[in-house]
């Protein structure tokens, strides 16, 4: 397993590679750290069923009041504690999640990934490289090496305890667009699963550096995904 390609060249959206490396046609699927909900509707196009869990109570409100997605059951839960019983999915996803999950509790996460797994199931987990531009911009105030760096080697020790079987690795560009600061800031800074208190001084240094990618149409970024797929023997 490597945690990084400096040679991805591959641009493209996330729902791109979902369709690439999963069959996701009828099949019983949960979801880890859903947030705003978005890949939780590509997802639940095919699938048989969701089980979309969140542990930002601001975010499981809002999502809790979706109406159009039938397939989809929101709850509160994280990936340390999922409440739902043995060999129950045919699908694990975490999208840019599992670097949330507290350190101390990554290795308790993927014991019970295994646990509520059927047999031959797969997790499809993806994150974000630590490089690129936008990282520049984003570690000003929110550097994530240390979490980053935690949940690959979580990642690794699942592999090794004989949790999971590695099945391929795929890496890509995810374009990034704003049209000014403001939207990063609305977008970025403001989410709610993570409070970001910035002094003035930070928020100035983070504008700078921000502008420093602007062209008159905005600034554009392409983050490196990495996206390991693993197996349930």
């Amino acid at each position: 397993m490597k945690i990084s390609d400096a040679q991805t060249s591959l641009v493209a959206n996330e729902g791109e590679i979902l369709g690439e490396l999963l069959h996701l046609k009828d099949a019983t699927v949960l979801e880890l750290g859903c947030g705003k909900a978005e890949k939780t509707r590509t997802v639940a196009q095919q699938a048989a069923s969701v089980l979309a869990l969140e542990v930002d109570a601001i975010q499981l409100a809002k999502n809790l009041a979706i109406t159009d997605l039938p397939k989809v059951k929101f709850a509160h839960g994280g990936a340390e504690k999922i409440p739902a019983a043995d060999e129950s999915f045919d699908i694990v996803l975490m999208f840019k999640s599992l670097h949330h999950v507290p350190m101390q509790l990554m290795d308790s996460a993927f014991s019970e990934i295994q646990r509520v797994l059927k047999a031959g199931g797969v997790v499809y987990i993806s994150e974000p490289v630590y490089a690129g531009d936008f990282n520049e911009v984003l570690k000003l105030f929110h550097d994530e090496k240390t979490v980053r760096d935690a949940a690959f080697a979580a990642e690794q020790r699942a592999v090794a305890s004989g949790k999971l079987a590695l099945v391929s690795q795929k890496f890509f560009l995810q374009p990034m667009h704003f049209e000014n600061f403001e939207q990063f800031e609305q977008q970025v800074i403001k989410v709610t699963h993570t409070e970001h208190k910035l002094s003035a001084a930070t928020l100035e240094k983070v504008r700078s550096k921000f502008n420093e990618y602007m062209a008159r149409d905005g600034a554009t970024f392409h983050m490196q995904i990495r996206v390991d797929l693993f197996r349930k023997n």
